[in-house]
């Protein structure tokens, strides 16, 4: 999708919750608008997959910017092309081979990286005459090959980068990436095999990227990683100064320190590890978002084992309480896979009692989707695709009553809500238990015009299976 000011395409509304784990893909194509007039070497990117795929864009253009390079909103005409792909599942990469198919066929000169550029055989072999192929995260490697393709023209006095960088999201939230890899080893997943293990940043780097960010205004940071509850784990919770005083790379001190910076600080990606207990209470305190979003994957014991994932959901029902009767305003979002190798009627049965219990806000659902070099292929007897398919809608219809009753306790309260769009009588917002592109949104009158990025004291009139509706009481 091309744009103006950088989004990304919602998803079908049908589909609205499917896109949040930390495997998860968006098929958003995001392509740059021209910034600069000048004869400076001009590039042409296209970013697929998934928020953390989205921030390695980010820092890439951002290098690319420093550096004099113009952003083409064309590939036609652009010095190169810069396709960041996804590579987690098989449609995922069909859709990156047809992006660099498509820049090659404009262009000609495309450099390949992100996730898929860790099997670069699978590229070269459909399209060996691409520049250059360079993994995820491998910034250098991709600005050395866009320097030996279009070298740099850079005039300090015009190519001026803001300090926050060149970001691809509105200028209101931005995602903040605190680690790379991750060291679980999931059999449906092939994330580390493509991005490493756990490779944590500093706390101090953190802070300091979430405070320019800030300054920028930015109003609601969305914390992102592979595995964000198991942050600092590699460097053993290395303490780093900020500002005056030393912070832990912890889960639980990290969320404390960036609850300080006066915006929206949301927790995504985070595995239900025991200490994420200890950041309920921030949340019931306001210093974070009251919102998790935990990828639980099913709820068979026999499912979840073949998964290599937490087994024991019993506990988890018990916890979820606990964490509601500490935070009642708490939001969660999860996601599961249906048609997992083995899956029996019996288990997928066992899954739908269980989202009854968990009475979860936000729930996504993946067709389970072969990926090759996955251990779960082999684990069992594959489900028929038509079995897949109408477990996927069986789930689906589900969980959609189970959401809409959560969103109609809303109704006749009072939510903060931030605008991400406006219209001419009706403007699009979210509030603390919505994501951007993944939940729901909130539909707001108001009788004066309301600003993007700014936030609403809204009136929650009527609600239906994924949004609600309401009217601008304060500012």
């Amino acid at each position: 999708m091309r744009f103006n000011v950088p989004t990304l395409r919602a998803a079908h509304p049908a589909a609205r919750a499917l896109i949040s784990t930390p495997f998860a893909y968006s098929s958003s194509a995001v392509r740059t608008k021209n910034i600069t007039t000048s004869a400076a070497p001009s590039v042409s990117f296209v970013s697929l997959g998934c928020p953390k795929a989205l921030v390695d864009s980010e820092r890439i253009i951002t290098r690319l910017r420093a550096e004099g390079y113009a952003l083409s909103r064309e590939h036609k005409g652009a010095d190169l092309v810069i396709v960041n792909t996804c590579g987690f599942l098989d449609s995922a990469q069909a859709e990156s081979l047809e992006a660099i198919g498509e820049a090659l066929a404009l262009n000609g000169k495309v450099i390949v990286t992100g996730c898929m550029g860790a099997e670069p055989e699978k590229i070269t072999a459909k399209y060996p005459n691409v520049l250059a192929i360079t993994g995820p995260q491998q910034y250098e490697s991709v600005l050395d090959a866009v320097h030996r393709a279009a070298p740099p023209q850079h005039d300090p006095f015009l190519d001026l980068v803001p300090p926050e960088g060149i970001k691809l999201t509105p200028r209101h939230y931005a995602y903040l990436k605190i680690s790379e890899g991750c060291n679980n080893r999931c059999t449906f997943c092939i994330i580390p095999k493509l991005r490493g293990d756990l490779v944590s940043r500093h706390a101090s780097d953190v802070l300091r990227e979430a405070e320019r960010l800030v300054t920028a205004g930015v109003k609601e940071l969305l914390v992102i990683s592979q595995d964000t509850s198991a942050y600092g784990v590699d460097i053993k919770y290395a303490a780093s100064l900020w500002k005056d005083r030393l912070v832990r790379a912890t889960f639980l001190d990290l969320a404390r320190e960036l609850g300080t910076l006066g915006a929206w600080v949301r927790l995504h990606y985070v595995y239900p590890y025991p200490h994420v207990d200890d950041v309920i209470p921030l949340m019931a305190d306001g210093v974070v978002l009251p919102y998790l979003d935990i990828p639980f994957q099913h709820a068979s014991p026999e499912v979840l084992k073949r998964m290599k994932r937490p087994a024991a959901q019993a506990k988890t029902l018990a916890r979820i309480a606990r964490w509601r009767e500490i935070c009642p305003d708490l939001t969660l979002r999860s996601t599961f896979i249906v048609g997992f190798p083995g899956e029996t009627e019996k288990d997928f049965q066992m899954l739908l009692d269980w989202l009854d219990e968990a009475a979860l806000d936000r729930v996504g659902c993946f067709r389970y989707e072969p990926v090759a070099g996955a251990t779960s292929n082999d684990l069992a007897t594959p489900v028929p695709k038509e079995v897949t398919e109408q477990r996927w809608h069986r789930f689906m219809a589900h969980q959609q009553a189970i959401s809409k009753k959560r969103l109609k306790r809303k109704v006749g309260t009072r939510q903060q809500i931030i605008i991400d769009e406006v219209g001419p009588t009706v403007a699009k917002g979210r509030s603390k238990g919505d994501a951007p592109e993944i939940d729901g949104a909130v539909y707001v009158k108001s009788k004066r015009p309301l600003r993007v990025g700014e936030f609403a004291t809204v009136k929650i009139e009527r609600a239906d299976e994924y949004d609600l509706h309401g009217t601008a009481v304060g500012f």
